[in-house]
């Protein structure tokens, strides 16, 4: 199936972090006449080092602002001649909106919703053009837990959000859905399972166990480790993203996960593996002897699974990159770019 790409200039909010950036790996490879623009409040996961190879190129255009000032989000529409919103930007740390919930509301929330009111009124002042998109990337946290034996989240999954985090997303999405519905913008949401691999933030799990290996640190986890969740590699994820830009359906939910459901010890132990094999210079081994067991995470889900049969018969996109072999590719990189994530450690950078 060939993708029938059409909008050409993209603002892609969220641009630096972890997913944003590698969606605009991708699209800068794929589509290399296309301009975007990378719209970013470089708060603490935003690090502009992820993209500053990429703004060599005159095609894509750095701004650092907050997705709620509804003035600079105009002004880009406008001036930049925006075809498309790729939405990334969110506060996404479980851990954190437990803590600090505020900040959850006001980014996924209400900046959503500053984004789809400025989109809504550029698309109409442009006499709202067939092939404009506003394509929201949301979580298959929004639908709660699962038990062992339940079938996997649908597109139909009745919301059942459990953390403030996810509770945002949820609202966010249903602001998306309503955008729609009410006033025919051609708006999109995928929910993804949890992604992995190169520029993740070193607090989440898989680059935090790599980096505590290598520091000889504990390798904290959560309750029994029995908690299951489902491993989409990134660079799947921003391949499904480009269908759903490019193919998807407008007022259409796609689910997007990487069929690779293992629960957190098998996957901090393949972690270890993986280190002892590839890692010269880790001051414990085997580094599974860091394995430290935790109090469990407030409210913490059991399990999550994504049945992505609905992208994949639409669409024609399948995830490509087996767990084993994501993995592998992710503990290298973090091997090979100690200069990418040794400066997000330093106390200055964490205050």
């Amino acid at each position: 199936m060939s993708d029938s790409h059409q909008p050409h200039n993209i603002v892609v909010t969220g641009g630096a972090g972890f997913i944003g950036s590698n969606f605009v790996r991708h699209w800068c490879q794929k589509y290399p006449n296309d301009r975007l623009i990378v719209l970013d409040a470089l708060t603490y996961a935003g690090n502009r080092a992820n993209i500053a190879d990429l703004e060599q190129t005159a095609n894509l255009k750095f701004v650092q602002g907050d997705i709620g000032d509804r003035q600079l989000v105009d002004q880009l529409l406008q001036t930049e001649k925006i075809e498309a919103i790729a939405h990334f930007a969110a506060e996404s740390h479980v851990d954190r909106s437990i803590l600090e919930p505020g900040a959850f509301i006001q980014t996924n929330l209400v900046g959503t919703f500053t984004l789809l009111e400025a989109f809504r009124q550029h698309w109409q002042q442009q006499n709202k053009p067939d092939h404009y998109r506003f394509l929201h990337v949301s979580t298959d946290e929004v639908y709660g837990s699962l038990e062992a034996n339940d079938p996997a989240f649908s597109e139909t999954t009745p919301y059942a959000p459990n953390s403030p985090y996810s509770a945002s997303k949820a609202g966010s999405d249903h602001l998306v859905r309503a955008y729609f519905h009410t006033y025919s913008m051609p708006t999109m949401i995928t929910n993804c399972s949890n992604n992995y691999g190169p520029y993740h933030f070193p607090e989440k799990l898989i680059p935090l166990m790599c980096i505590n290996i290598l520091l000889g640190k504990t390798l904290p986890v959560y309750g029994d480790g029995q908690n299951i969740r489902d491993w989409l590699y990134v660079e799947d994820h921003c391949r499904a993203l480009d269908r759903v830009i490019c193919k998807g359906k407008p007022g259409e939910t796609y689910n997007i996960g990487g069929d690779n459901e293992v629960k957190n010890l098998d996957l901090v132990k393949l972690i270890c593996n993986l280190m002892d094999e590839l890692a010269t210079d880790i001051p414990t081994r085997p580094a599974s002897e860091l394995i430290t067991f935790v109090t469990d995470r407030l409210g913490h889900d059991r399990r999550y699974a994504i049945d992505a049969t609905k992208i994949k018969t639409e669409l024609g996109w399948t995830p490509q990159v087996t767990v084993e072999e994501g993995l592998r590719k992710t503990v290298q990189w973090y091997l090979t770019n100690r200069q990418w994530w040794q400066p997000l450690l330093s106390e200055e950078y964490q205050t």
